[in-house]
């Protein structure tokens, strides 16, 4: 009889970095970069390196609006469900509550687990622990 131990499943870890654009602009491509990586069908852990708070408010460019960026979210939900094993956000302490919040929300939001940190480091590290590396 052939006994084989089951292979051991394979996770990439993916960094994506937006932390030198506009913070819209740096939304829609962490959207674009995890549907991509869901598309792909293969489990991945992925650290999102964010850019800091602007300064003041000023209104985000057509087509970027958090009504859009909420239907990217909820389309890519399923893949990210199956394939996602952790998301880890870097991002700087001063970030807005709403911000915190949507990074703080986890699998209800994500459909995965989430985590927040100032530390690069720190999140390869839970990433890569998410990942089985």
């Amino acid at each position: 009889m052939d006994v084989r131990e089951p292979e051991e499943e394979r996770v990439d870890v993916r960094e994506v970095d937006a932390s030198g654009l506009p913070m819209d602009q740096a939304q829609g491509v962490v959207l674009d970069e995890l549907r991509a990586l869901a598309e792909r069908a293969v489990p991945f852990a992925a650290i999102l390196l964010m850019p800091a708070p602007p300064e003041g408010r000023t209104p985000p460019p057509s087509g970027t609006s958090a009504p859009d960026r909420v239907r990217t979210l909820k389309s890519i939900r399923p893949g990210l469900t199956a394939y996602c094993r952790g998301l880890a956000f870097v991002a700087p302490a001063d970030i807005p509550a709403e911000r915190a919040r949507t990074i703080h929300s986890g699998e209800k939001l994500w459909g995965c687990p989430t985590t927040a940190t100032q530390d690069v480091t720190a999140a390869r590290a839970w990433a890569e622990e998410r990942a089985g590396t």
